[in-house]
């Protein structure tokens, strides 16, 4: 898989999911200019059987002739019968379109899901996270790391603490990687570092002021390290929620097309991998218009329990989305925190530059995720996406 540069994959994906919410309000919208038109035929049609049965009512109380009595009571029960296989045939309507509508809901998020994955995954925000807070990677650190290190390795057989910290530092990073300056290592190290500085003459006051600098940006950025991760340690919980929402999603949507009868090989050539609108248009109709024949025959078939598995489809396209908006929300709630932590210390003196030159690329992140993603629009719209009969 070859990944374009970060800033252009973002557009681009912007503007796909762009294309595809227009493909489906379009085919969305269709569904309701059918059912209204429908609906309308319904409405007409019960208002004059209602008016045929008042009018009955009043003609059968006003008659004296047994035979036209019953004649129009007769009448009467089958203009009833009528207005009643109306309103079963308005229900009908209502489960096609609302089955529709969550076909073209569930096969639209397969354009809206992968896209985040790759959103979480390939951003230029996260590497420059972690280059800010790997000290190597600020000016005269790892010269004077060489310098540190080279003390650690002389002084180690005199200093148990000294000792601890060489084998922590062996196995956990070396002077060409990044400083191990969290986790068990953190105390081991400061006390190295504090040891170095103590063991420097007045001769060396050059060093000393060095080290001291380098102690205090350890010091900081082993702050900004450990409010990172905190940060960090909710993302990796919404990125494997989001991983169990992908294999849910899958599972529904697989299964939806096999009642349709639609073959994955098919959906992927026409629709996932299609790139051109209008032939994903003509795809999406031809899946709805294949939706409310589903509905038709299951009514067909069993005309007392119909409804059921219909309405279990319904109800799990409907919960798949408001998990997708509960995740987008959350995604929105982390990036509002690396904002906190870029606020936090892109004033400071030692590591101030680099977390501002950081915000640049959040900003642009922010702006990419606006574009695509609305958790409002998206949790209401999941409870707006059916029609009450």
């Amino acid at each position: 898989m070859v990944l374009l540069h970060p800033c252009y994959s973002q557009t681009a994906d912007s503007a796909s999911l762009s294309t595809d919410k227009n493909i489906r309000n379009k085919v969305l919208s269709d569904i309701q200019d059918n059912l209204d038109k429908k609906s309308k035929v319904i409405d007409l049609t019960l208002t004059r059987l209602d008016h045929k049965v008042d009018s009955l009512d009043i003609e059968i109380a006003a008659s004296r002739d047994a035979r036209d009595k019953a004649d129009k009571l007769l009448q009467r029960v089958q203009a009833l019968e009528k207005r009643q296989a109306a309103i079963e045939e308005n229900e009908l309507y209502v489960y096609q379109a609302n089955y529709q509508s969550a076909i073209i809901n569930l096969v639209s998020m397969d354009k809206e899901i992968k896209p985040l994955v790759l959103f979480n995954a390939t951003k230029s925000f996260f590497s420059t996270l972690n280059e800010t807070s790997n000290p190597m990677n600020y000016p005269g650190y790892q010269d004077w790391y060489k310098r540190f290190y080279a003390y650690i390795e002389k002084e180690k057989d005199h200093d148990p603490a000294l000792d601890v910290l060489h084998d922590m530092v062996t196995v956990t990073g070396n002077i060409t990687s990044a400083t191990p300056i969290a986790g068990p290592v953190f105390q081991a190290f400061f006390i190295g570092i504090n040891s170095y500085i103590g063991s420097l003459s007045s001769k060396r006051k050059a060093e000393r002021e060095m080290s001291q600098k380098m102690f205090l940006l350890t010091a900081k950025l082993s702050q900004f390290d450990y409010d990172k991760d905190l940060i960090e340690q909710q993302w990796e919980i919404v990125t494997k929620e989001l991983e169990k929402l992908q294999i849910h999603y899958d599972t529904i949507l697989n299964q939806n097309l096999a009642l349709l009868r639609v073959a994955p090989a098919e959906y992927k050539n026409r629709y996932s991998r299609e790139t051109d609108a209008d032939r994903r248009y003509q795809f999406l109709t031809e899946l709805r218009k294949g939706a409310s024949l589903l509905v038709t025959s299951r009514k067909s078939a069993d005309i007392k329990t119909w409804k059921q598995p219909i309405y279990y489809e319904l109800m799990d396209v409907q919960s798949l989305k408001l998990r997708f908006g509960d995740l987008t929300f959350d995604i929105r709630g982390i990036l509002s925190k690396y904002n906190e932590l870029i606020l936090k210390y892109r004033n400071d003196p030692e590591i101030g530059l680099k977390v501002q030159a950081l915000e640049v690329k959040l900003n642009a992140l922010n702006d990419t995720f606006d574009q695509a993603f609305d958790p409002t629009e998206y949790i209401n719209s999941a409870t707006r996406m059916y029609l009450v009969n």
